[in-house]
């Protein structure tokens, strides 16, 4: 589509936030104009839930984010899962409870999804605009210029939903900071969230590659306190770790090392049980049978290529102490010694970003730019995995697109 000259809303970033934005300014009547700077839209769509796209869980608060909960609570409020839910339905998009809590499309297609949400938007009479980058946006009497790749559009309202810098191939490559940078904004420091890590080539977990054991990670300072802890599946890769319990771990971890270089993460393949624990169970199951194994005797628990990978072999009656007790401790506290995480390209999502204190949480509307709203990833929110970041992504896009629509329509007796 041929970029108009002009908008009552131009929405910058036609990805999740921006399409809500879309259709709920449209359906307040106002002309809209969601500009996208990449020539297909909603790859980041496209590629979540493994092509599937988790749409939402069926439980959200506040508790599931990183960021400040209070001001996180008050903007969830305002559109509940059940809201969203009717929501798809609306568009054609009915979803599936799954046993983990996420919500799919029934049909298990993420491009269900976004083609529902381009319609919806297109219906409400919103013009998307592709291969339109936007590279500078000027504040002016009565509104915005925005200076783009397409050409120049004025326009009343500005929504930025570009996202923030998680798979910049997609087009959230951390432009959009520097586009409300200028406009008066400040940007939390960002780094990668949801991402997998990376141990050193010579790491077992590389040698055991495809192997997935549910587990509990846990993030230490460099003085031996807990930061964090979390449960869940982890899976052994060609470069390391990954698998949602890394992946929710993953923001914590990096976080702890920015702030402190001894910072270190530890897995237990047995939740629930310490080395001692486990130290008396390997010593019992000698006792009961003198062939026994640490394999043997921990069968069903964990995965044998991991116990193949860090037990010693034999029976564990031929095992010295302090050889039972180590092995006891490599299955329960074991260090994992994270070289490094897989960086933007692989991560889920941008830890970081635009502080709430910024925005009216009402609204979305700046607090340093009238008429500049601000909504999904580019805000300093972040949610664990499992289609949280979804659902900020829709509760915010709907209060922007509403509020700017209406805004503009207020100054015209509208």
């Amino acid at each position: 589509m041929t970029l108009p000259d002009t908008a009552e809303v131009a929405i910058i970033g036609a990805g999740a936030a921006g399409l809500m934005a879309a259709i709920f300014a449209g359906r307040e009547a106002a002309r809209v104009v969601a500009l996208d700077g990449a020539s297909r839209l909603g790859a980041k769509i496209l590629i979540s839930g493994g092509g599937r796209c988790n749409v939402t869980h069926h439980e959200v608060t506040a508790n599931d984010f990183h960021g400040s909960r209070n001001a996180i609570a008050k903007v969830l409020r305002t559109f509940p899962v059940a809201e969203t839910v009717d929501f798809f339905r609306e568009i054609g998009v009915e979803l599936k409870h799954e046993e983990s809590g996420k919500l799919f499309p029934r049909t298990d297609r993420a491009a269900t999804v976004l083609d529902a949400l381009v319609r919806a938007a297109r219906d409400a009479g919103a013009a998307i605009v592709t291969g339109a980058r936007v590279d500078a946006v000027e504040q002016v009497a009565g509104g915005f210029e925005l200076h783009t790749t397409a050409g120049t559009v004025s326009a009343r309202r500005v929504i930025v939903a570009t996202g923030g810098r998680s798979v910049p191939k997609t087009g959230s490559d951390g432009r959009g900071y520097e586009l409300v940078r200028r406009l008066g904004h400040s940007v939390n420091g960002t780094f990668p969230a949801l991402v997998p890590l990376v141990m050193a080539e010579s790491h077992w977990t590389r040698r055991v590659s495809g192997t997935s054991a549910d587990v509990e990670l846990t993030v230490t300072s460099s003085s031996g306190r807990v930061l964090e802890r979390v449960s869940g599946a982890m899976l052994c890769t060609h470069f390391g770790v990954s698998g949602p319990a890394v992946l929710d771990v993953s923001r914590h971890w990096i976080a702890a090392r920015r702030a402190d270089d001894g910072a270190g993460l530890a897995v237990n393949f047995l939740p629930g049980e310490s080395p001692e624990s486990i130290d008396r169970e390997l010593l019992d199951a000698s006792r009961r049978n003198p062939r026994a194994t640490v394999s043997s005797a921990l069968r069903g628990r964990v995965p044998d290529r991991i116990i193949d990978a860090i037990a010693p072999e034999g029976p564990i009656a031929r095992l010295t102490r302090d050889e039972r007790k180590r092995a006891a401790r490599e299955l329960t506290a074991q260090p994992l010694p994270v070289g490094r995480d897989r960086g933007f390209d692989y991560a889920e999502v941008t830890a970081g970003g635009v502080p709430l204190e910024e925005v009216d949480l009402r609204t979305m509307e700046s607090r340093k730019a009238a008429g500049l709203y601000l909504c999904g990833e580019i805000l300093d929110v972040d949610g664990r995995v499992g289609g949280f970041n979804f659902q900020w992504a829709w509760a915010t896009g709907r209060l922007a697109g509403r509020a700017a629509a209406v805004g503009f329509a207020s100054l015209h007796g509208g």
